[in-house]
């Protein structure tokens, strides 16, 4: 019987039991483990280097700044001027008006008129507006970090996919390597038994067929394996090592579905960045209210000016005006504005419950796929238990005519059918407890526990919230 058909299988000089993961996760097995890639690193890798997830980041930071130029409204407005130039002027005077005849004096000349002077104004009241502005800027913020968290998650289901993936199809390629290897022996002895005429050239066609299927099973599953490792690459920023087995984190996940559609539905990112976007929204309403009340200002100016006529050489001037604007009808704009923002906080408020909806038949669906996964997995185990116990039995009978060649192809067949969904069922159970997490809004870097430095969106915030001047961009660290 050629080897890795029985209840054993041998992988790189080491005898791993067919009913575990490791199965052809063996590669954690050899020699060289100093290079072992376990799934904690892959995470946080991904969680550094991933681009889009740096990108939502800069995004985050840019929306920081609304909030600083929100309060700009509370500040004053300072502006400064200077002008100089040279002038021609000619005056035409009369030296005896009312009478006749009329006498007439020219004066003519050129100067060169100066001027420097500084004007600010600063808003007293606009009805709330830039109050209204900040807060609504701060709620943008908290629903920018809620989409970064959501975005942080997603890529760290996308970076443990991927790292499970790239597993499974590891493991598919080693399957079916050693399948045509066993293939390979079974057309060998077929030949042999033929050449003293034991079967005929009907079971040697079908041995070389059964050889060909499965060398382009191989094909597929290197090219499988190809695709995995892009897809690595592309989510995780860095070529993949050898990679460890993977855990599942059913322990961070509630132990009944409905704690879990609650938390699901109280801490998924969708759902608290949806309940921000509802402020956000409610407080544009009172901003284009505001546009209907009076505006208080003050505005005060100095102006010294120099030659600014042939005869005077220096002016002062300096002003301090208080001034109230009171809207009374501007065309009608700013009532459509209105109508037009409490149809929009209406959206927002179906999107909440939309959002909602669509938290609770995630964290259900990522349930049931998690127990799917978990009863696979023992199906599989049993199933590949049995196919090994049938293969060997079906050799047996083969030897001694009772079974056909074309019985031991399928015998054998089937067992790497059976290998390959528990390969394919351990990836799912994993992946699954990663996506039921995610669905609860807890698949985060502090969860998890991976050791690396989180990103605090708060520290960018701070550093530019209260600025009053600079052009520098801070880093957020």
């Amino acid at each position: 019987m050629p080897r890795g058909w029985g209840s054993e299988i041998r992988v790189a000089g080491r005898v791993v039991s067919a009913g575990m993961l490791a199965l052809v996760l063996a590669f954690a097995g050899r020699p060289d483990t100093a290079a072992a890639q376990t799934l904690e690193i892959a995470l946080r890798q991904a969680y550094q280097n991933n681009p889009q997830l740096n990108a939502q980041r800069a995004i985050l930071r840019q929306t920081d700044e609304g909030v600083a130029q929100a309060l700009s409204g509370y500040r004053p407005q300072i502006s400064a001027t200077a002008s100089a130039g040279t002038q021609n002027t000619e005056l035409v005077n009369r030296t005896n008006p009312g009478r006749s005849p009329s006498i007439y004096s020219t004066i003519s000349g050129t100067h060169a008129p100066r001027s420097v002077g500084m004007s600010a104004s600063q808003t007293l009241f606009n009805g709330f507006q830039t109050a209204n502005q900040t807060r609504a800027a701060e709620s943008q913020v908290f629903a920018a970090r809620e989409t970064l968290r959501l975005f942080e998650q997603q890529v760290l289901l996308d970076a443990a996919t991927a790292y499970m993936n790239l597993l499974r199809d590891t493991a598919i390629l080693d399957l079916q390597k050693r399948n045509v290897e066993v293939l390979q022996e079974q057309l060998r002895q077929t030949r042999a038994r033929f050449d003293v005429g034991e079967v005929t050239r009907t079971d040697v066609a079908q041995s070389e067929s059964r050889l060909a299927a499965g060398r382009s099973q191989q094909l597929t599953a290197e090219a499988n394996l190809t695709t995995s490792r892009a897809a690595y690459r592309r989510v995780i920023g860095v070529d993949p090592g050898r990679l460890l087995a993977g855990t599942p984190v059913d322990r961070f996940s509630p132990k009944r579905l409905d704690l879990a559609v609650g938390r699901g539905q109280a801490e998924n990112p969708s759902v608290t960045a949806a309940m921000y976007g509802v402020d956000v929204a409610l407080l544009q309403v009172k901003i284009s209210e505001g546009a209907l009340y009076p505006t208080v200002s003050v505005i005060g100016s100095v102006q010294q000016s120099y030659e600014t006529t042939l005869t005077a050489l220096r002016s002062f001037n300096a002003s301090l005006i208080g001034q109230v604007t009171i809207p009374i009808y501007q065309g009608g704009g700013e009532y459509s504005t209105i109508r037009q923002s409490k149809e929009l906080l209406g959206q927002k408020r179906l999107d909440l419950d939309t959002a909602r909806d669509q938290a609770r038949a995630t964290v259900v669906e990522s349930w049931g796929q998690l127990e799917a996964a978990k009863a696979q997995i023992q199906a599989t185990q049993a199933q590949v238990s049995a196919a090994e116990i049938a293969l060997n039995g079906v050799r047996e009978e083969a030897r001694v005519g009772q079974r056909t060649t074309l019985d031991v192809l399928n015998a054998q067949q089937e067992l790497v059918n059976a290998r390959v969904s528990l390969v394919t069922a351990q990836r799912d159970r994993v992946v699954a407890s990663y996506a039921l997490l995610f669905a609860t809004g807890r698949l985060t870097a502090q969860v998890l526990g991976l050791r690396v430095a989180p990103y605090d969106p708060r520290v960018h915030y701070h550093q530019v919230r209260d600025a009053w001047i600079g052009v520098r961009t801070p880093d957020g660290r």
